[in-house]
């Protein structure tokens, strides 16, 4: 049953993109890829027709025959090389197309409804999804065809040797019963059990590999959290417990590696052996018919290399044991990732009331409640009307439930239940008290979320120049991280603009000003009074200022919250 389940995630994960309109490029280049792998396995039976007469060259002293097989090497060597370079390109270049479309469709899904946001907040997420989309969709890609390029190969080669090896392994005679072709029975008894004990000893290892990429992706972002918040530390002086949290990390990812290590070890220690007693194998089993006379000095060298290409093939899973525990656990990490996206949209399909859009100019609340991802209730059942117009503050203690009831509002929560009626028509912009600023051009980050484009440079320049970054406006195309050069009040005064440049009908600000002073608070509310006369204002705040701009408030208590 689970290896059903497992084949099921895997083809629900793999057919997508070879059932896309994508598909005409990858499936032309995965047909050449497998052509030249075919290639290569009759390049394989070329080489071991040429070891027959090559070797026998050396039994009955012909040199010219010796010269002639040097030049068929020759030629047979430079078809090899160039076949195996195209073979890697063109393999590439698929690995290229199919990452790209999986990346794709990936990223498009981790963002469609909110799912990127609803993962964590419903606790249904997985670790660290930027890494199972930046490495292990590009580790799956390229697992996925180097294994199955290989099995392929791995059968052909077989169909392809045991005729060769079944016609000069002549027969063997056991206590009077006679064996045809008794090297590929030889080969088989030789291979078969030894897959079998490699899959013992080497199955914990794809576990291990899937804690190794989560421990090691968990110590990738434990780096990337300082440098997001490295002026914080250094305001601190947190060097010594970063450090310490870094060491408990890297802790956690060395642990895995070493049980990696032991566990490859011990797979070593049989591939190994393995591997060398499979080179002398072949000649032990072929030595009596050359003692014998039956066959020529060549023949024992064709039997060694046809015997080592079936062996090999039968072999192929002991070989490529330890990519297939990394590829399992890769794929493993991917399928678990889905499943945790289709949860979380079902989930928050499940828990979201009714929102809609209802009259225009109007905004209406009607049995309202809020809550926790725990249970906990925040709003009591709440009906509200709010007017085009109108300026209202939202004021409570903190933690009371505030910023949820924006998130309700802006249709990013689950948990509520009720009904939204939004007005109609309107454009509505949220600033959350710590604005995102986008990497790239200030141009895009004061635009943001409208496209920069086609809004004019002179717009931008007055706007910021308007909220007191005139500094800034001299130079729109420059591109920083702009989160971290921005200090908090320039960063709020830069969400003041992007709503200027936005031209919202409804703005709701989350303690849009916390990081300035009074006085520039009060010059940016007027501002944006004189700028967006149309605009309806939604505030959260605690200072006593913001009643001058809002005509209208409303206490947490107003709101009935339990």
């Amino acid at each position: 049953m689970q290896k059903k389940r497992f084949l099921a995630a895997l083809w629900k994960l793999t057919k997508p993109y070879w059932l896309s309109e994508k598909r005409g490029t990858g499936l032309i280049l995965l047909a050449t890829v497998v052509g030249l792998a075919l290639l290569g396995v009759w390049l394989e039976v070329q080489f071991n027709t040429w070891n027959r007469d090559f070797y026998n060259t050396f039994e009955t002293k012909d040199q010219e025959e010796f010269f002639r097989q040097l030049g068929t090497f020759t030629l047979l060597a430079a078809v090899f090389i160039v076949n195996y370079v195209y073979r890697t390109y063109f393999k590439q270049m698929l690995m290229i197309e199919w990452r790209t479309w999986m990346t794709d469709r990936f990223l498009a899904d981790w963002l469609k409804d909110l799912a990127y946001y609803r993962m964590q907040l419903l606790d249904k997420g997985t670790d660290n999804p930027d890494q199972r989309i930046a490495d292990d969709l590009n580790s799956f890609v390229d697992l996925t065809l180097s294994l199955a390029l290989g099995l392929l190969s791995a059968v052909v080669t077989l169909v392809s040797f045991i005729g060769i090896l079944w016609a000069i392994s002549g027969s063997l005679t056991v206590f009077g019963y006679e064996i045809p072709g008794y090297l590929v029975w030889v080969a088989f008894l030789y291979a078969l059990p030894a897959t079998w004990i490699a899959h013992v000893i080497g199955r914990p290892l794809i576990g291990i590999n899937f804690n190794l990429q989560k421990n090691e992706a968990n110590f990738r972002f434990s780096l990337v959290r300082l440098r997001e918040n490295s002026e914080g530390v250094a305001l601190y002086r947190g060097e010594a417990g970063e450090y310490a949290n870094f060491r408990a990390s890297f802790s956690g990812v060395i642990a895995v590696w070493w049980s990696k290590m032991l566990k490859q070890k011990q797979l070593g220690w049989f591939q190994a052996f393995y591997g060398q007693v499979a080179l002398i194998f072949p000649f032990l089993v072929a030595a009596p018919r050359y003692f014998s006379g039956a066959v020529p000095l060549g023949a024992i060298f064709q039997i060694a290399s046809a015997f080592g290409q079936v062996q090999g093939a039968l072999s192929w899973f002991i070989d490529s044991y330890p990519t297939f525990a990394n590829w399992k656990a890769t794929v493993d990490r991917l399928t678990s990732f889905t499943e945790a996206l289709e949860l979380a949209r079902k989930e928050a399909d499940r828990l979201d009331g009714d929102r809609r859009e209802g009259k225009p100019a109007v905004l209406e609340l009607e049995g309202l409640e809020l809550a926790l991802p725990q249970g906990r209730p925040l709003l009591a059942p709440t009906t509200l009307s709010l007017k085009q117009g109108e300026s209202v503050l939202v004021t409570g203690p903190s933690g009371a439930g505030k910023s949820t009831l924006f998130r309700a509002l802006a249709g990013i929560w689950p948990y509520w239940k009720g009904k939204i009626s939004l007005p109609k028509g309107a454009k509505l912009l949220f600033l959350p008290q710590r604005p995102y600023l986008p990497i790239g051009s200030l141009k895009n980050a004061a635009c943001y979320p409208e496209d920069a484009a086609p809004i004019a440079d002179d717009a931008v320049r007055d706007a910021l120049t308007a909220v007191g970054l005139p500094h800034f406006a001299v130079d729109l195309a420059r591109e920083e991280n702009w989160a971290q050069l921005l200090s908090g009040g320039e960063q709020q005064r830069l969400a003041i603009a992007r709503a200027l440049l936005n031209r919202p009908d409804w703005l709701f600000m989350d303690e849009p000003t916390a990081a300035l002073p009074d006085d520039a608070q009060a010059a940016l509310y007027k501002l944006l009074k004189e700028k967006l006369p149309g605009t309806t204002l939604v505030s959260i705040g605690h200072r006593e200022g913001l009643a001058e701009f809002h005509p209208r408030r409303l206490a947490w208590g107003e709101l009935s919250p339990r």
